[in-house]
């Protein structure tokens, strides 16, 4: 890291240390007993607070001159997600959370002036939030050319049918759009059918469904909605970017939310790690502390094992994002998406087991993490399509690496 950034590290540490963990118990029981997408008035605060510190936009390089923010590169924002990682709400204090974080991206990069002015600039104040529908619950969305939402033209408008979810901030009070994803070219090839268009969420034909329970959980911080497009209809000059390019536009922050989703994730892998490593240094059954008992310090010695693989293939993806953009850092994602999951996946099944009963209550955080790291292994792309992507690539690559068979060179008969 620069000495800027470390500073600016350092900074964000002292204020998690001194303004959102002692916070989190008040906030955590608030949020608990409020509707899903309440926000305490105390963020309000913590926002001002934190954007005074200079802590705020700190995930996105590239920004207008006129907004605030640091512009870190990804490289240098990669370990600050992960400290906002730390508890589930402190994202979105420094204004780094998804959807907005990334659909801020698509915004830099893709919207027209008067797009910028109208739906970016309230999201990089922290003033709205907004959502990305993309996937539906009706066709494999792991493919992403099986999207069906149609996207039609009107005269001067576009006109959207069909069903999204998993749609994020939707249903709060303080969402204003969400960026949809839907076929517009029925007759083009598979990858140029399909378009972006700004949604705002009260527009004509949009219906909010409900919010989906994950894994028990009703998500109640971050929930997920499920949207009904019945005939909605916005301005044609709410296409984002070319028209047909939708998955083009779309990469422009798949690329960028991995990262972040992952570096979040390990940050609260850390944590749920030292919590696992309290309970055992408490608890003593059969006369022994669990601590002491070797199953456990394997637990632990793996866990940190693979924390350490994937933070570190993590942090590498970052750096080649900055370096090669999305596509020539498409293999390091794919790999970091894997890895991240699989390890938090582990500690989580680890932890519970350590924790025991208390392990699958609400109690601690322990549960709810081994909840979010199963369903991370479907989000932004199951495993197997990751794997796939990593298996195509590394059989594309083999031939320019290695010209020559080498089995006939270096085979040796036996008896020789």
């Amino acid at each position: 890291m620069t000495s800027e950034s470390a500073a600016l590290r350092e900074r964000l540490v002292t204020f998690m240390h001194e303004q959102v963990l002692p916070r989190h118990p008040d906030v955590h029981r608030e949020i608990a007993s409020s509707p899903a997408g309440h926000r305490p008035a105390v963020l309000a605060e913590l926002k001002a607070r934190a954007r005074a510190q200079g802590l705020w936009n700190l995930g996105m390089p590239t920004l207008p001159d006129d907004a605030p923010g640091t512009r870190l590169s990804n490289e240098a924002f990669a370990p600050m997600a992960e400290i906002m990682g730390w508890v589930y709400w402190a994202a979105e204090i420094f204004n780094c959370h998804a959807p907005d974080l990334p659909n801020m991206e698509m915004l830099v990069q893709l919207a027209n002036e008067e797009q910028r002015r109208q739906w970016l600039s309230p999201l990089l104040e922290g003033a709205v939030c907004s959502g990305f529908a993309m996937t539906e619950p009706d066709v494999a969305s792991s493919d992403a050319r099986n999207i069906r939402c149609s996207i039609e033209r009107s005269g001067d408008e576009w006109v959207l049918n069909g069903r999204k979810w998993f749609v994020g901030n939707v249903g709060r009070p303080d969402c204003r759009f969400v960026i949809a994803m839907g076929v517009s070219d029925p007759e083009a090839p598979p990858t140029r059918r399909h378009s972006a268009v700004i949604v705002p969420v009260d527009a004509p034909g949009v219906e909010f469904v409900r919010h989906v329970p994950i894994l028990g959980s009703r998500h109640r911080y971050g929930p997920h909605g499920e949207l009904r497009f019945n005939n909605a209809r916005v301005p044609v000059g709410n296409l984002l970017g070319e028209q047909g390019r939708g998955f083009a536009a779309a990469q422009v922050r798949l690329a960028t939310a991995r990262i972040h989703h992952c570096m979040r994730f390990l940050g609260a892998a850390e944590v749920v790690l030292r919590l696992m490593i309290e309970r055992a240094s408490q608890r003593h059954p059969f006369g022994q502390a669990l601590i002491d008992r070797e199953t456990v310090q394997h637990w632990i010695a793996r866990s940190r094992l693979e924390l350490e693989q994937a933070r570190l293939l993590t942090l590498d993806a970052a750096r080649q994002l900055d370096a090669l953009g999305g596509i020539g850092a498409r293999r390091a994602i794919s790999m970091i998406k894997l890895a991240v999951a699989e390890a938090c996946f582990a500690l989580g099944d680890r932890a519970i087991q350590t924790f025991g009963a208390a392990g699958v209550t609400e109690d601690t955080p322990v549960g709810s993490f081994f909840a979010e790291a199963r369903a991370f292994r479907i989000y932004d792309g199951p495993d197997e399509v990751h794997l796939r992507t990593i298996a195509r690539m590394e059989l594309d690559e083999t031939g320019a690496r290695w010209p020559a068979p080498l089995l006939p060179m270096l085979h040796v008969p036996a008896g020789l």
